[in-house]
């Protein structure tokens, strides 16, 4: 059984990360498949939103603990000297994500840990099924944090409920995630493969020039000033108004009627 699949249906890719068995942890398969999802993705055109899901209970434990004890009891130099690059490698899978000009969702259920917590917080919107929790806990196996944990985490609930969540490692349930800014909104478990599908497959129909430079412009807004960011959004505009999209959402909205974009 393959450790993480790939389908594109409808303008549609969803990334399902697939060993459920082991709660999704990561394993170096898994994590060379998402890193090759993650650039196919990225740069096929016909490819317009993202879906990434975990297959079974859970959306994704972290790493597998046994791959690393295994390590490290064969060879403690090895595993220490590969740290940096194994690290270096997966970080191509989570660059992608955000820096894709696509809508990434996540949809998480049970245990979103470690390296799963970094996938949830790299994309767009999370959907968390109400017994989704989050455990930043890196530093419970003596780890600092990956994947852009650090990065993404401050930005999103605040520098010092931040240090809170990495320091303490403690697990957050579903609700408490979604009142801090952790996800995007709670949804039924019942009902989270169908709810976050149809964002997916909206997103997948939308005007997907416009989509992706408002992920931009959102995305660069911390480091930009205003005079910046208005420059930012004046080029973005000219971009947009050149688009067949663009012409057919005037068009749809004043013939009363639902517009049909092709992603051009």
């Amino acid at each position: 059984m393959a450790p993480l699949l790939y389908e594109v249906e409808d303008g549609l890719a969803i990334i399902t990360l697939n060993r459920p068995d082991q709660m999704n942890a990561t394993s170096p398969a898994m994590r060379a498949l998402l890193i090759e999802a993650t650039y196919r993705a990225e740069t096929d055109d016909a490819v317009r939103a993202v879906l990434i899901r975990g297959a079974g209970a859970h959306f994704m434990a972290g790493g597998d603990l046994r791959e690393f004890r295994e390590r490290m009891e064969h060879d403690p130099d090895a595993h220490r000297r590969g740290a940096e690059a194994r690290a270096l490698d997966v970080h191509l899978a989570i660059l992608r994500l955000v820096r894709m000009p696509k809508p990434v969702v996540a949809a998480v259920q049970g245990a979103v840990a470690g390296m799963g917590a970094s996938i949830m917080m790299a994309a767009d919107i999370a959907i968390a099924a109400d017994d989704a929790y989050v455990a930043l806990a890196f530093t419970r196996i003596g780890l600092a944090g990956d994947c852009g944990a650090t990065f993404h985490l401050p930005r999103l609930v605040g520098e010092r409920r931040a240090l809170e969540l990495m320091l303490l490692g403690e697990r957050i349930d579903a609700r408490r995630a979604a009142d801090i800014g952790l996800v995007t909104r709670i949804v039924p478990r019942a009902d989270l493969a169908d709810e976050s599908e149809a964002i997916a497959r909206c997103l997948a129909a939308g005007a997907t020039v416009g989509l992706g430079l408002a992920k931009r412009l959102v995305r660069g807004a911390h480091a930009a000033s205003l005079e910046e960011q208005l420059l930012h959004e004046a080029a973005a505009a000219a971009r947009c108004a050149a688009t067949d999209d663009h012409h057919e959402g005037v068009a749809a909205f004043l013939d009363r009627r639902a517009p049909r974009f092709e992603g051009r």
